[in-house]
């Protein structure tokens, strides 16, 4: 206990240096700021790790395939390094190439006969079901059909009912303006 008041002053700010430092650590761990990036970062990690099984998955496809030729295994190993280079940092679209590629893959493979099966009955459970839609459409555009006929029709009667008028009234007021300049010209 025999410290001195400089002493005591000195082991006093290194003690408040070191809370500050303690207390700035722990601000940041507990920012919202922090934690979403701290989240992003950890979600980012998990997709480039699955994006690089995938990836490795496929170059290493590439690879067992040199032993059918080397053009099929060149191919696929530039493709393979193009897609990873060109989808580097791009998980997104990297996956909606990889659907793309599996798309193309399935469309080549000719369906089974129990999905030959499967496609023609759901086509016909669509037909058998979408035939009920088909006709109420149908009655629908009918009957909006005849209503259009019928206010076209309507309108086309007083279009002519006013062309009538109006012309009707042309008329005479031509007659009434010949009577009054031939009463101006004879009086």
């Amino acid at each position: 206990m025999g410290e001195s008041t400089a002493e005591l002053t000195g082991d006093i700010e290194e003690t408040r240096a070191r809370l500050g430092t303690h207390l700035d650590e722990l601000e940041t761990k507990v920012s919202p700021s922090a934690v979403v990036d701290r989240r992003k970062q950890a979600a980012k990690s998990r997709l480039l790790g699955v994006r690089e099984k995938a990836l490795g998955t496929a170059r290493s496809a590439g690879d067992g395939a040199s032993g059918v030729g080397d053009r099929a295994s060149d191919a696929a190993s530039q493709a393979a390094d193009t897609a990873r280079d060109q989808y580097q940092g791009a998980p997104i679209a990297a996956g909606v190439a990889a659907f793309g590629l599996g798309m193309v893959i399935a469309a080549l493979v000719p369906a089974s006969r129990a999905e030959q099966r499967a496609a023609v009955q759901v086509k016909d459970t669509v037909a058998d079901r979408a035939q009920p839609l088909v006709e109420d459409a149908k009655h629908a555009a009918a009957q909006v059909g005849e209503q259009v006929k019928e206010s076209a029709t309507e309108s086309v009667q007083q279009v002519k009912e006013t062309a009538q008028d109006s012309a009707s009234t042309v008329a005479d007021e031509g007659r009434s303006s010949a009577g009054t300049v031939r009463d101006q010209t004879s009086g």
